[in-house]
């Protein structure tokens, strides 16, 4: 494992939990680490491309990881999103850092 990877586990829409290693140094969001996992269907999550334009990446974060604060953008497509929970995030402004190694989110429903 190389030190730029860390650990963090993502939950599909289907319920499977995938363990996976993702790069902290190569900018990529959750959103993006999702896709290139292909851990949700073609289509199905960044649809906007990571503008917070869209909720598609929409997801739960479940363990106590420090993550950035929540800006305008995300907040209010969250405000209008389906399946909203306390911990909804949009997984497209979630960078992954060395920060979040062991971060364990589930991907919201499909809306």
């Amino acid at each position: 494992m190389d030190s730029l990877d860390i650990n963090i586990t993502i939950i599909d829409r289907d319920g499977v939990k995938h363990q996976i290693e993702a790069p902290t140094d190569m900018a990529m969001n959750l959103m993006e680490v999702v896709r290139s996992y292909e851990l949700a269907p073609e289509g199905t999550i960044g649809i906007c491309g990571g503008m917070a334009m869209c909720a598609s990446c929409q997801c739960y974060v479940l363990s106590d990881t420090e993550l950035p604060e929540m800006q305008d953008d995300e907040e209010a497509m969250l405000s209008e999103a389906f399946y909203v929970k306390d911990n909804s995030r949009l997984g497209c402004q979630i960078q992954i850092t060395p920060e979040m190694e062991g971060l364990e989110v589930e991907l919201a429903p499909e809306s």
